[in-house]
Parts: structure tokens; C-alpha cells; sequence
């Protein structure tokens, strides 16, 4: 055996394994989008396989709320780039493979770029938006997807876009769910999310990545698996065989237009604008910087209640579900003067995380 391989040797001795199967895993470009609760298991476990390029994208920062399913980083961590974090502690892990970090926000501007030249996509995001637009450019350019999702208990895996035998494409995201209101769907803040969950779903999905680069398995092609944490219970749920799907083009991106903490307090201070918290009902007793309150989930509901011709500045604590709002008020209202408060509370000099 190759000296290189022997860290590889307990799985070079599975059946069906062998060093020319380690080549493969070797020689495969695989990119993990989200380095968050799916994203570090899944890309700390195809790192310890041994996968030659392994890509990281994210733009989003380390938070000490993300902490328990967020197995890469530590509380002296904070505030530090994920990409940047992620990339360092896999490449001290096995020093033998290549890390390339994306430190990027995902936009249909940038998309095709960015998933050129990889083999497999492992989708760990957490809005819809991304995950349509990865979806979609899969698609297109002929890449396949490896879906995961967690909420609460429940976590789901699937394999999108999966060339067959014959030619056919299998089933994308688009064939199960053709279009999602991202709004009546409450996030891991507002629902609460198991930590074990986010493990064991991206664990999931690197072992997708593994067999499907080694031929190796039955892929979750076609199907979806579907895991509840409290009963451990697990279904298999046919699809179909073929996508009946036409995807030939890319949604553009909707952007989100954002102010600074230090320019919101100058807008607060002269009374300019009008304020709307968008977090759940407990973060906003914890902490508060004032305005009405609307949670995310219910902000179609008093989408009527945005004044028309009033700048109107929605916050939350990272700017995630801020940035949302806007585009759902924008959907709406295409000329609305709204704004998401950039980085979240997180950047409030009074807020403690």
C-alpha cells in the first residue's frame, strides 16, 4: 500500500474498496455550500476521507448562537469568517488534500462560476433563495446535488440531477417542492433545531458524496429520506425516476439592500425612519433597539402595514431574516424604500450575543 494511503487503510479494506477507489476520491472535486450546521460534519467527514479538492462557500460570520450544531468552531471564534475557519481546521486535519475557500454571498450573477470545475455540490444552505439557485445551476450545467434540510426533530436527504444509464436526469428540487413561501416556513431561531440532527443529515449527505464518486450503493436518487431524531424512524419516499422539469435558465437574484449599524443610529437619533423587528418574541425581550415588532413568519400578514413612502429599516441578529424581509416586502412592493440592517444586531455595540 501506498505510505500516502494508510491513513485511508480502514476503508481501502471495505468490500468493493480498493486503492483505485482511494484514487477516485482523490482525484474528485467536491463543493460544500454552507459551512453551518450541515456544512461542518459534511465537510469534516470528506476531509477525513480523503477528497482531493474540497471547496467551502460562505459569506456568513461565526456566531456563539450557532455553537451547538456548528461543530468546526469554538467561542474564541466569533466573529471570524467561516470559509476561513472551516478551511484552516480541515486542511490541520488531513494536510494531504486541497481547501479551497469561496467567501462569497451566492447570487445568480456568480453561481455558474462558482460551481465550474466541481464534480458534486453538497447543498447545506438555510434560505430557499440559495437553494433554488443552486439547484437551478446544477441543472444546467449537468452537476449533481446532494439536499439536505433540517428542522426541529426531522431532517431530509436527497440526491438532485443524477445522470442515469440511459441519458435521464433523476428528479431535482424543483420536481418535489416547484415553489416554496419562504415566509410561512419559521428558521432554526424561530423553530428550534436538535444539534444531533444537523450531524447526522450532513453525515448523510457526504456518504452520498462518497458513493456516488465511488459507485459504490444505491444513491438517494429519484427518492428522499426523510429521519425523525425522536422516534429514530427513517422512510424512504419515491419520486419519480426522470425530472419533469425544464430548467434553461437562472431566477436572478433579488438584492437586498442594507445600512450600517452607525448610519441606522443617525437615522434613529433625527426620527428619519421606520423600524421593524422581525426576530421571534423572546430574542426581542432579551434585547431590543425599539421599532414595531413583526416576526418574519408573519410579515405577509401586515405587509399593508409598511408605510409606502417611509424609508423602513427591518433588523434581526445576524441580518439573515432581515435581508428576507425586504425581499418579501420588495416582491410586493418592487419600488418600496426597505432596508435590512447589515450583519444584524450582532453589530449593535450594546447587543451581547
Amino acid at each position: 500500500m501506498k505510505p500516502d494511503f494508510l491513513r485511508y487503510s480502514c476503508q481501502i479494506a471495505l468490500p468493493g474498496f480498493n486503492e483505485q477507489t482511494q484514487n477516485l476520491l482523490q482525484n474528485s472535486r467536491v463543493l460544500v455550500v454552507g459551512a453551518g450546521g450541515l456544512g461542518c460534519p459534511a465537510a469534516q467527514y470528506l476531509a477525513a476521507e480523503g477528497i482531493g479538492t474540497l471547496g467551502i462557500a460562505d459569506f456568513d460570520t461565526i456566531s456563539d448562537l450557532n455553537l451547538h450544531r456548528q461543530i468546526l468552531y469554538t467561542p474564541a471564534d466569533h466573529g471570524q469568517k467561516k470559509v476561513v475557519v472551516a478551511c484552516d481546521r480541515l486542511q490541520k486535519q488531513n494536510p494531504g488534500i486541497k481547501l479551497v475557500p469561496h467567501d462569497v454571498r451566492i447570487t445568480s450573477q456568480n453561481v455558474m462560476e462558482l460551481i465550474s470545475g466541481y464534480d458534486i455540490i453538497v447543498d447545506g444552505t438555510d434560505n430557499f433563495e440559495t437553494r433554488y439557485l443552486l439547484n437551478d445551476a446544477a441543472v444546467i450545467k449537468g452537476i449533481p446535488l446532494v439536499y439536505g434540510a433540517i428542522y426541529q426533530f426531522e431532517g431530509q436527504v436527497a440526491v438532485w440531477n443524477v445522470i442515469d444509464d440511459y441519458g435521464k436526469r433523476s428528479p431535482n428540487y424543483r420536481d418535489l417542492f416547484p415553489k416554496v413561501d419562504a415566509s410561512q416556513i419559521p428558521n432554526c431561531t424561530e423553530g428550534g433545531v436538535i444539534p444531533t440532527i444537523a450531524g447526522i443529515i450532513g453525515c448523510i449527505q457526504a456518504n452520498e458524496v462518497i458513493k456516488y464518486i465511488t459507485q459504490i450503493g444505491e444513491l438517494l436518487a429519484g427518492k428522499i429520506l426523510v429521519f425523525d431524531a425522536q422516534t429514530l424512524q427513517s422512510r424512504i419516499i419515491k419520486i419519480s425516476d426522470a425530472t419533469h422539469t425544464n430548467i434553461t435558465k437562472l431566477i436572478e437574484t433579488v438584492s437586498s439592500p442594507t445600512i450600517s449599524a452607525v448610519d441606522l443610529k443617525i437615522e434613529i437619533a433625527q426620527n428619519l425612519i421606520q423600524l421593524v423587528d422581525v426576530r421571534t418574541e423572546e430574542e426581542r425581550e432579551a434585547f431590543n433597539i425599539g421599532g414595531e415588532h413583526i416576526p418574519i413568519a408573519d410579515l405577509v400578514a401586515h405587509i399593508e402595514s409598511i408605510a409606502k413612502n417611509t424609508k423602513t429599516v427591518f433588523y434581526c441578529a445576524s441580518g439573515k431574516r432581515s435581508a428576507e424581509a425586504v425581499k418579501i416586502v420588495k416582491s410586493k412592493f418592487h419600488n418600496a424604500n426597505v432596508f435590512s440592517l447589515e450583519g444584524g444586531l450582532r453589530e449593535w455595540p450594546e447587543f451581547e450575543d
